[in-house]
């Protein structure tokens, strides 16, 4: 798995989907708040006048000369939750996003919340 610092510095890089289709851009990455390591990215997705930032887990992804590329396909990655480009994640979209990848959900021990953006 990328470390924190590493992967940010990755903003900006276009984001691929396992067979090279450009997904979008990375904009930020989010970390889990159990143990500090990048798990989720927002990738800028959609026409120049609607854009949005939808999130793709980064379990499995994989860093090339320039880009990202994730383990799921550009429609997944387009279909996934998504907030405005000036947005921000609430508690209670949280677990849409991890339910849209198919991924287990719990809040921390305490109700904190699962994702943290970095």
């Amino acid at each position: 798995m990328f470390e924190a610092s590493d992967i940010r510095e990755w903003r900006g890089h276009d984001v691929v989907d396992p067979d090279g289709h450009k997904i979008g851009v990375l904009e930020s990455v989010y970390v889990d708040t159990g143990t500090d390591q990048p798990f989720f990215a927002t990738v800028t997705v959609g026409l120049p006048t609607r854009r949005r930032l939808a999130f793709v887990p980064l379990t499995g992804a994989t860093v090339g000369p320039g880009y990202l590329k994730v383990a799921h396909s550009k429609d997944t990655v387009r279909k996934a939750p998504a907030i405005d480009t000036d947005g921000e994640l609430t508690a209670t979209e949280e677990p849409g996003v991890f339910a849209h990848y198919e991924l287990p959900y719990a809040p921390g021990a305490g109700g904190e919340r699962r994702l943290a953006r970095r």
